[in-house]
């Protein structure tokens, strides 16, 4: 029975343990972005903090539509690769 290994040492890495880095690494990826290039000149183009603050709520509607874009996007995939694959 196949373990789903990459090798039949002890110390080697499953391929179920490889997705789950890639795809925690690109989390951090997306989420460092959105930070860096959304959220921080968004708040930083205001002085008050009420301003601040509506901007940050304002931004995290970006960063929701963001996860829509991407959670049908890897449904197409999944609907396709089951379709066609």
């Amino acid at each position: 029975m196949p373990s789903g290994r990459l090798s039949d040492n002890a110390g080697s890495v499953s391929r179920l343990d490889i997705t789950y880095l890639v795809a925690g690494v690109c989390g951090a990826a997306g989420i460092a972005a959105f930070v860096g290039l959304i959220l921080v000149p968004a708040v930083g183009a205001y002085q008050r903090t009420w301003q601040r603050l509506v901007a940050t709520a304002l931004s995290l509607y970006v960063l929701a539509a963001m996860l829509g874009v991407g959670l049908v996007g890897a449904a197409g995939v999944v609907w396709v690769w089951g379709r066609y694959g």
